[in-house]
């Protein structure tokens, strides 16, 4: 199956949020499409610094949700490493669909709106913005996307590159939390998490997860100590001036 040196059935997955990136710039307007949003230089040097942190830790498998803002952040972390990966897309692990475009009047207005989305994702019916994919709905592909990873042979080392709701959904499930949990796993841009699977084979064979251990949330390689790092993720993206 593969497993972490020193132990039995035990594997680690990275868990990475994207850099920087600027949803208020003229393509997603134009386009009314989030999902072309690419990364700032301020994003590219996040991914660096995780890059460099990471640059010891040998991975066997990485995956990113396949929109260009993960693709980018994951190939500058693997630029680090001295050996070949290829970079696999896991579609289950996108960013939550969010229905109807915003057409804000500011950055602020638009900051307001997107960064308490999460305070509702509790109530099963509740949707990441009006006509957007339900919390409890994403859960599900998202943790099957895992589920799938986890499946596989022979690894015991995994980078995944996703983004912030994801991350905090994961992060909810993992520990055995409601979805409304989600809301107080905050993930700065380019951030890094680790988790911990312990898994027991069932009667076919297949990994089972007896177990998840939270080894460390929302690391910033860039600014470990957060420091001047006051606003929410959300709030910094939405309000700070593009670069």
């Amino acid at each position: 199956m593969g497993s972490l040196p020193g132990t039995t059935g035990r594997r680690r997955i990275y868990l990475m949020r994207h850099g920087f990136v600027d949803y208020t710039s003229q393509k997603v307007r134009d386009t009314q499409d989030p999902s072309q949003a690419y990364l700032t230089e301020s994003g590219r040097e996040e991914a660096r610094a995780a890059g460099l942190a990471l640059a010891d830790v040998h991975f066997d498998i990485a995956l990113c949700s396949g929109l260009h803002r993960t693709r980018e952040t994951a190939e500058i972390v693997l630029s680090h490493h001295p050996y070949d990966l290829a970079l696999e897309d896991e579609p289950r692990l996108a960013e939550l669909r969010s229905g109807h475009y915003i057409h804000f009047k500011s950055a602020e207005q638009l900051a307001a709106t997107m960064t308490f989305q999460f305070e509702a994702a509790g109530d099963p019916e509740a949707t990441f913005l009006e006509g957007g994919e339900r919390f409890s709905d994403a859960l599900e592909r998202i943790v099957e996307g895992v589920e799938a990873l986890l499946a596989k042979p022979d690894w015991h080392t995994a980078l995944i590159v996703a983004h912030e709701v994801v991350n905090r959904l994961l992060l909810a499930w993992a520990i055995g939390a409601p979805l409304g949990a989600s809301a107080g796993f905050e993930q700065d841009t380019g951030c890094i998490n680790i988790l911990d699977f312990d898994l027991v084979p069932d009667e076919a064979g297949v990994p089972r997860i007896e177990r998840v251990l939270l080894k460390a949330v929302n690391l910033t390689p860039a600014n470990y100590l957060k420091n001047g790092m006051n606003l929410r993720s959300l709030e910094a993206i939405f309000t700070q001036a593009s670069d």
